[in-house]
């Protein structure tokens, strides 16, 4: 076994709910070593020369998830239901178990940001912040920012909650080897029944005051020749209707959303993790951080993990080998785990991986000076968006834009739109050997389409109905350097097999983001949770 570790190797007997040394599992068991499981960890600290020294444990298990979104939530669920013992680590906080509540965006406290100390929200970082182990991470590269949800839950604690369908004929261009059809009329509804996706009603959208943002970008667009959609979302509109009468504590009428939701969403903790966890069979460590994978000989996957305190500070080491290990840290999160630990473990990987990455071809852009229905576009606006604009079959300029709020509490007499576009010219990652980081090859040219559909959007708007590029929230009203849809790098059909599994490693799976070639032409984590539910289906039927 690797250096640095105790001169005991720990099982966990579930009968004596206490971690056994070697001595006393080899007195328990005939087995020697097996697949045992672990239901909470404990940091081994001894003193040596006055000083407290960490040493690590070591742990085995058959199956582990590593992160707890889309991905990581529907296998976690699918493997238990089918009788099998699952661990997820997580590196950010359990929110629910910690007692925490989450802030909203004028008034950012805990969880604002993972360890820093000023807000990284993308406008208005004029908040300083205690450093914590908060919802919101960004990774800056020398072109994008990418922004990433950390907790239990992943990116759902941090999204607007739009779970929009995809193209059906984008979906068969982008996955040509998949079942179209067997997906829009399988998998698709399963992921929307499981997240429990609504719709608000009409009526409500029409007499809601916080809602006035969305009816000036549905009119404006209309009155420029685009098409608006109505978007669904997992936000529970039956408790956002009585949070507008007062009847229940708001939350999305209280600008609650990047930093959390307090109450009304349906994030994965609420829906996944929770069925999950109700089976006795899925535990989940959070703040649990796994550093590097080494492949054993025996095809076991040895992990070097740290757990970590809400400072980040590290309380315990911790060395696990599983049999099969599913990866599911997120589009960057398995990225980095996978060019790292291939640099500094010799993992093999194949050449596919860290290719057709790509931002989902977002393009953030807005318009001040909105004017619409005398001025502005109303001082409250709820979080959770309703509506977009489909101009995908435009052939010169396709694009999906959602129409997003700005909650500032005050009328900003702005538009702000999130754009969705497609993205020819692909990116990719390496594992950077000088900042021992992962780095993104990523410039103007990947943008370039956007940029231009940007461009035609905003003039075609304002032409019509009077504004400007939102110049007070973008340099020259673009913010083409925004990324919260990482996509890619390890593509379903190149990098792993039809079903998600890494192709030259096996017992290694991947079921995350990082699964789509680039883009997906709308908000993805409905089509990342259907194609979840796909692969851990064929995963348990044929490898279990």
């Amino acid at each position: 076994m690797a250096e640095d570790t105790t001169n005991f190797l720990l099982h966990y007997d579930k009968s004596k709910d206490h971690f056994m040394n070697r001595k006393e599992f080899l007195r328990h068991s005939l087995l020697g070593v097996g697949a045992l499981y672990f239901t909470s960890f404990s940091s081994v600290l001894f003193a040596k020369n006055n000083e407290a020294k960490i040493e690590t444990e070591i742990v085995e298990i058959d199956n582990v998830i590593i992160g707890s979104g889309y991905g990581g939530a529907v296998a976690a669920l699918r493997l238990a239901e089918s009788g099998h013992e699952v661990t997820i680590l997580e590196m950010g906080l359990n929110w629910e178990k910690s007692g925490e509540k989450f802030s909203p965006m004028i008034s950012p406290g805990k969880s604002a940001a993972w360890l820093r100390t000023k807000t990284i929200a993308p406008f208005f970082n004029i908040f300083n912040t205690k450093k914590y182990t908060g919802t919101l991470d960004r990774w800056d590269f020398s072109n994008i920012k990418i922004w990433m949800g950390r907790g239990v839950g992943g990116g759902s604690l941090v999204n607007g909650g739009m779970a929009v369908l995809p193209k059906k004929d984008y979906f068969g261009e982008v996955f040509p080897e998949l079942n179209t059809e067997e997906f829009y009329k399988k998998y698709f509804p399963l992921a929307e029944k499981e997240l429990e996706v609504n719709s608000a009603d009409e009526s409500f959208l029409e007499n809601c005051s916080f809602y006035k943002f969305n009816k000036v970008g549905e009119q404006e667009a209309h009155k420029a020749g685009f098409k608006t959609v109505r978007v669904p979302n997992v936000y529970d509109f039956k408790y956002m209707e009585d949070e507008y009468e007062n009847k229940v504590p708001r939350s999305a009428l209280a600008g609650e959303v990047i930093y959390g939701n307090n109450y009304g969403k349906k994030s994965l903790d609420k829906t996944y993790l929770k069925k999950a966890q109700e089976t006795g069979k899925v535990h989940i460590h959070d703040l649990h951080k796994v550093e590097s994978i080494t492949k054993g000989s025996d095809n076991t996957y040895i992990l070097e993990v740290i757990q970590t305190n809400t400072l980040g500070e590290t309380v315990a080491k911790k060395k696990i080998v599983c049999k099969k290990l599913f990866l599911c840290a997120g589009t960057m999160g398995t990225l980095e785990l996978l060019l790292k630990s291939s640099n500094d473990n010799k993992l093999t990987l194949n050449s596919e991986v860290g290719q057709n990455w790509g931002n989902n071809g977002n393009f953030m852009t807005g318009r001040n000076f909105v004017k619409t229905f005398s001025g502005g576009t109303g001082v409250n606006h709820s979080t959770i968006p309703v509506g977009g604009i489909d101009n995908w079959d435009d052939k010169e300029h396709p694009f999906f834009s959602e129409i997003a709020p700005l909650p500032m509490g005050m009328d900003v007499v702005t538009s702000l739109y999130l754009m969705i576009n497609p993205v020819p010219k692909k990116g990719s990652v390496f594992f950077n050997p000088i900042s021992k980081k992962i780095d993104l090859q990523w410039s103007a040219e990947n943008v370039a389409l956007a940029r231009k559909n940007a461009e035609y959007f905003i003039k075609k708007m304002n032409k019509v109905n009077g504004g400007t590029r939102a110049h007070l929230l973008f340099n020259n009203g673009f913010g083409a350097d925004i990324c919260y849809h990482p996509l890619g790098g390890a593509v379903l059909g190149k990098a792993t097999d039809m079903m998600g599994r890494l192709r030259g490693s096996e017992n290694l799976y991947i079921i995350d983001g990082s699964l789509i070639p680039g883009t997906i032409g709308v908000n993805p984590f409905l089509t990342i949770t259907a194609l979840a539910e796909y692969c851990i289906e064929h995963i348990i039927s044929e490898d279990y």
